[in-house]
């Protein structure tokens, strides 16, 4: 007879699977406390005069699909720039910007300043090679105001926590000048690799599954029949979950989702045109 694990072997087991739950669950805890300094670093470029115009702006959202990203835009004049409140330029103010942002903005003087949505454009890269796409995107921002160029202090940050962001800022002729890298998060980045494990992992089990089926020669087995097409249908709607909602025809599909559907379909084929058969000729009866 088998022997049963000792109690101390048991202890064991036990002890390694909490230290190997304990240990993931650090690294998860490492890697989402990095990616949330990542989201509250602020990049600064610019003077810090006191008469100046601070501008404040955030990535609110990455649309590689669409090649652009929205940028949330706050303008606040400093010093004899602004009126006594601090929330109106004293003149007309224009925010003068790189040729990839789309458009320049102005504010008319003694008129209050809210926040502003802009989209810019986004170069190098494709979302074809999602989850491994990066792009890249030059910010540059100078202020005129009165037909004069006034000192920018411009703070950029990013929060879109899909995408993570590698930012070069320095002033440039007065200008504060943002180089700015974006990449797939972590989270998203293991997230993605998880799928297409998780995509191969059921295609083999299906291709055991079949290969058992048809070794016994058990027929048309339809339980098993039924939990092939639930899974060729399920990984669709996997894959759909991917973070940032990938186009069909990206490196996620060409490395694992169209091979797992395209064998979990033959396996479905082969155990059904096989069963067929199986039950059109049953072995004949033993005397």
């Amino acid at each position: 007879m088998r022997r049963l694990p000792r109690s101390r072997d048991r202890l064991l087991i036990a002890g390694l699977v909490l230290l190997a739950v304990a240990a993931a669950a650090a690294v998860g805890i490492w890697v989402q406390v990095g990616e949330r300094q990542a989201l509250d670093t602020r990049y600064r470029a610019g003077a810090s005069v006191p008469d100046r115009v601070d501008i404040a702006a955030s990535v609110q959202r990455v649309d590689a699909a669409g090649r652009e990203m929205v940028l949330r835009v706050l303008v606040t004049p400093r010093g004899d720039l602004a009126e006594a409140g601090g929330i109106s330029p004293a003149r007309t103010l224009t925010l003068q910007t790189s040729p990839s942002v789309r458009g320049d903005l102005t504010f008319p003087a003694h008129g209050r300043i809210s926040t502003v949505d802009v989209r810019v454009a986004l170069t190098a890269g494709s979302v074809t090679d999602y989850p491994f796409d990066a792009y890249d995107a030059a910010l540059e921002f100078g202020v005129v105001q009165g037909g004069e160029a006034v000192p920018v202090r411009m703070t950029l940050s990013n929060s879109d926590a899909l995408f993570a962001a590698d930012i070069d800022a320095y002033e440039a002729d007065g200008a504060a000048v943002f180089d700015v890298g974006l990449a797939r998060s972590t989270s998203a980045l293991i997230f993605a690799v998880f799928m297409m494990a998780a995509m191969w992992a059921l295609a083999l089990a299906v291709l055991i599954g079949a290969w058992f089926l048809l070794s016994r020669r058990k027929g048309l087995t339809w339980p098993a029949l039924g939990w092939m097409a639930a899974t060729l249908f399920a990984l669709a709607a996997f894959r759909n979950t991917a973070p940032g909602a990938p186009p069909i025809g990206s490196l996620l599909d060409y490395m694992a989702f169209l091979w797992a559907e395209a064998l979990i379909a033959f396996c479905i084929i082969t155990v059904a045109v096989m069963g067929m058969r199986a039950e059109a000729h049953p072995p004949e009866p033993k005397d």
